[in-house]
């Protein structure tokens, strides 16, 4: 497959202006031209069971606003390239993107991505909203073109690690983290600080990278450590997260694992199976089981358009980021990056389907409700709402 196929989500498109001598007409004709809003996901790769629901989120978004009438009497085009879990294809994806003339970009649920995209946006004066990366320095690692959709990794560890003390009564840990992510690297270091405000102690770390399918080492060491931790904190995306929670269970161990987003994929109920998906807690955005109309109104549409009901919490993400831009889009009057950049910055109450979004703090990274999440038996369950 081309990396860089387009998958455009609008209705229809409209011709460019002719050509007059060689030079492209200007004027009324061209306000008629789609708005073109890049949309940088993992749709395959170990990424794509959160990054593939966030796209499908934003071509719903699209969809409703082209058949709503558009922005600015204009069409939404969504320019949508596959970035397959790969930084250099992601780099290579957003020179595209810009190349294609976007006014603004959205995508990626990782922070690692984030940062092989966004930079170059920021480089360009086009705005990017991360619809699901969350690590709370990326404002300041890119730069001002850049907004968050989600609440940072400090809020959600701070959650769960919470959730693991005040709910499950539970003192010590043992840690594994994925290395070769910075998002699943943050989330160690603040869920760890976290424990240990609350008076909790961290036995033992372990590590592991991206792609690997073997943690018989890592399960021999957490056997070993006596006293044996209440929990084990697994920090992974969606591939390894499934895999972690089989072999931990397989190996009779039936300790709580806990995590943060990165476990919000079905896989961590597939891939063990019912029987072994068990006593596994996780952050993540809020949206399973809550009643906002924005919700209701979101799983409807989503099924009506895709036949399923939101495969997770990163389908209504990408939802929002796009709606995100679009509402800045119409408060600018223009569709123009600068205008855009400048209204995005203003968000105050968006009413998203994963939460009010506002940009009230000085990180720039909106403080959100968070979900915990308990799988018993294969089932997801919402446990308590977390507020920062």
């Amino acid at each position: 497959m081309n990396p860089f196929s387009v998958f455009k989500t609008a209705l229809a498109t409209t011709a460019l202006a002719g050509a007059l001598t060689g030079t492209v007409l200007a004027g009324p004709a061209l306000a008629e031209d789609p708005i073109k809003i890049g949309a940088l996901y993992n749709v395959t790769g170990g990424m794509s069971s959160l990054d593939g629901p966030s796209l499908k989120g934003a071509e719903l978004a699209a969809k409703q606003v082209n058949e709503a009438g558009g922005v600015l009497g204009r069409e939404i085009e969504l320019i949508a390239i596959d970035t397959r879990t790969d930084q250099q294809e992601t780099a290579k994806a957003a020179q595209r993107a810009l190349s294609e003339g976007v006014v603004a970009g959205i995508g990626q649920s990782d922070t690692t991505f984030v940062m092989a995209a966004a930079p170059l946006f920021q480089e360009e004066g086009v705005p990017f909203v991360t619809s699901g990366a969350t690590h709370p320095e990326l404002p300041q690692w890119v730069g001002d073109y850049f907004f968050m959709t989600p609440f940072g990794d400090d809020d959600q560890s701070y959650a769960i690690a919470d959730y693991v003390v005040d709910t499950l009564d539970a003192k010590t840990a043992v840690v594994w983290t994925d290395q070769s992510m910075d998002f699943t690297k943050a989330l160690s270091t603040f869920f760890i600080e976290r424990l240990k405000a609350r008076g909790g102690t961290v036995l033992a770390e372990d590590s592991f990278m991206m792609g690997d399918t073997d943690f018989s080492a890592q399960i021999a060491r957490l056997k070993a450590v006596d006293p044996a931790p209440d929990v084990v904190f697994v920090s992974a995306i969606p591939t390894e997260a499934g895999l972690s929670v089989k072999q931990i269970r397989e190996a009779g161990l039936t300790l709580p694992v806990v995590s943060g987003d990165g476990f919000d994929t079905d896989l961590v109920a597939t891939t063990p199976g019912p029987e072994l998906a068990n006593d596994v807690y996780f952050s993540t955005h809020t949206y399973r089981g809550d009643d906002r109309p924005e919700v209701t109104a979101f799983i409807e549409a989503y099924k009506d358009e895709y036949g399923i009901e939101p495969e997770n919490a990163f389908a209504p993400l990408g939802y929002d980021a796009l709606m995100l831009v679009v509402e800045a889009i119409k408060r600018a009057g223009v569709a123009e990056p600068d205008a855009i950049r400048d209204e995005l910055a203003k968000t105050m109450g968006h009413k998203g389907v994963t939460g009010e979004i506002s940009y009230t703090r000085d990180s720039m990274v909106p403080p959100k409700p968070i979900s915990v999440i308990s799988v018993q038996g294969g089932e997801f369950n919402v446990e308590t709402i977390w507020r920062p």
